[in-house]
């Protein structure tokens, strides 16, 4: 019997969800995308846009105009209270320097670029309006159920609004979070550690607003975090995880962990957001499964802090999404998605253990105050804090090209958003990558480079341009901003970085 096929379809249309599913129909292959909610959620997630996720956001002219969330201004009153915070032994509010951003709440870390501090739900509806433009037909309020898959095609049981369906495609990505349906039903193993730790993030009101000063503070039995306008909270105990997740948040429980944290008898009047946390970290042992592929939080889960999680996905995102197109086209043989889970796997890993270590940072108790008063001072010296920050940022990464004599120097690393004169203008190196396509820049290597690049022209495109801080005479950029190829390289090698991972020029589909 035959079912409505769909060359790609992507579960879930969380920020991750829906980039990959832009990143693959930026490519010209069609792509459903699958949800189980109605709509976009509006409970506490993620509030900011941090490090290498600003750099993607650029490169794909997205949240552009968007700046900080405005915050109301402070009352000489709330100015004074959070003056006397800083002299309270228990406070994490004093900052290292202006703009410092935190690890393990030690406000110590000097980013390169301001932090984006937005609700990731602007990120959502942003997304959703780039899939709507790009013709991504998003279905919500689909569950999927049910999947099989063999050598040619996965087939699904989904649940829509009117009832059961089943469907085909060609390759199915899992975006669907941390309790992935999509990871279960391919049986891909989930190993890593359970949490330590239980959290609550809410907007409530309060019977007393001076109920305790307003900031961050580490307390006997874990962390509070308060703001005032509009009332704010973070709590963390280190009482091991919520007994059932999935249980209904009462306010009464909300309100008894703020008054153990507090030591106040605090009244909670009303919640109007609130989320339950912890910090468990996992990890797929495999990001792909024949034809089934994960991305985000069904590939990796860990605690929230730093915000490592948005990051890290839409780095899955922009690392899978050009690859998952060339294949589905055609264009290159399904072994380069392999390159997927070889790239981000460690970098997944690498995530985790850095979370791991942050809880363990923010342990109550005078053995890890000892440890937090010793990292601070290695974190106040330049270099020590420049490679945490770098770790913390995703700004670390690089990948491997092959043989550096082959790829040249500048190979796996990402590429600078260089400041470029070209024919028509001043460009940045960013503004040129927002068609996602991959991108060779002649900054002087000549005629010879760019008629090597010729029989690519419908995958990459060649620009040549002036630059006064050139890195190299030529540089082949892939479309997740890494470079694949520079200079002293020959230029014969040049062909072989296009065909390893653009595919040979001759490969089309049957139907192009």
């Amino acid at each position: 019997m035959a079912f409505p096929h769909a060359q790609v379809v992507v579960v879930g249309a969380g920020p991750v969800g829906l980039m990959l599913a832009c990143e693959v129909a930026l490519h010209g292959v069609p792509v459903v995308v699958l949800e189980r909610l109605p709509a976009i959620e509006w409970r506490p997630k993620a509030e900011g846009i941090t490090g290498r996720a600003i750099d993607i956001m650029d490169r794909r002219g997205l949240m552009v105009g968007v700046t900080e969330a405005p915050a109301m201004p402070l009352t000489a009153a709330q100015e004074a209270r959070i003056a006397e915070g800083e002299r309270r032994p228990d406070s994490l509010l004093p900052k290292a320097f202006p703009g410092a951003r935190h690890f393990a709440t030690m406000f110590l870390l000097r980013p390169e670029s301001p932090d984006l501090l937005v609700p990731q739900q602007l990120l959502e509806e942003d997304l959703a309006r780039r899939a709507a433009d790009l013709g991504i037909e998003v279905r919500r309020g689909h569950t999927v159920t049910g999947l099989t898959q063999d050598d040619d095609r996965v087939r699904l049981d989904v649940d829509g609004p009117d009832g059961p369906y089943r469907m085909e495609a060609d390759w199915l990505a899992g975006c669907d979070g941390g309790r992935s349906v999509v990871r279960k039903l391919s049986d891909i193993a989930f190993p890593g550690t359970d949490g330590v730790t239980s959290g609550y993030r809410a907007f409530a009101e309060i019977d007393d607003p001076g109920f305790h000063l307003p900031g961050w503070f580490r307390k006997d039995g874990g962390l509070l975090v308060y703001e005032e306008r509009p009332p704010r909270f973070i709590t963390l105990e280190f009482d091991g995880p919520p007994a059932n997740r999935d249980a209904p948040i009462t306010l009464e429980e909300f309100q008894e962990a703020l008054r153990r944290l507090s030591g106040t008898k605090v009244t909670v009047t009303e919640v109007k957001k609130i989320t339950r946390f912890t910090d468990n970290a996992r990890q797929a042992e495999t990001y792909r499964s024949g034809r089934v592929l994960l991305a985000g939080d069904a590939a990796h889960v860990h605690s929230h802090w730093s915000g490592p999680g948005l990051r890290l996905g839409l780095g899955d995102a922009l690392n899978l999404g050009w690859k998952l197109a060339a294949v589905a086209r055609g264009w290159c043989h399904e072994d380069l998605l392999d390159t997927y889970t070889s790239e981000r796997h460690p970098i997944g890993a690498q995530t985790l253990e850095i979370q791991r270590a942050s809880i363990a940072l923010m342990r109550p108790g005078p053995y890890v105050d000892a440890l937090r008063r010793l990292l601070t001072e290695l974190l106040l010296r330049d270099e020590a804090n420049r490679q945490l920050t770098s770790l913390v940022d995703d700004l670390h990464i690089s990948y491997d090209m092959g043989d550096p004599a082959l790829t040249g120097p500048l190979a796996g690393r990402y590429s600078p958003d260089l400041r470029l004169r070209c024919a028509d203008g001043p460009v940045r190196l960013a503004e040129l990558q927002r068609t996602g396509r991959a991108l060779l820049l002649d900054l002087g290597a000549g005629p010879e480079l760019r008629a090597l690049a010729e029989p690519w022209a419908d995958r990459v495109d060649v620009v040549t341009a002036e630059c006064d801080e050139a890195p190299a005479d030529a540089l082949l950029i892939r479309p997740d901003g890494f470079v694949a190829w520079s200079p002293p390289a020959g230029p014969a090698s040049l062909r072989g970085a296009l065909t390893r991972w653009f595919g040979r020029p001759d490969r089309r589909l049957a139907n192009e």
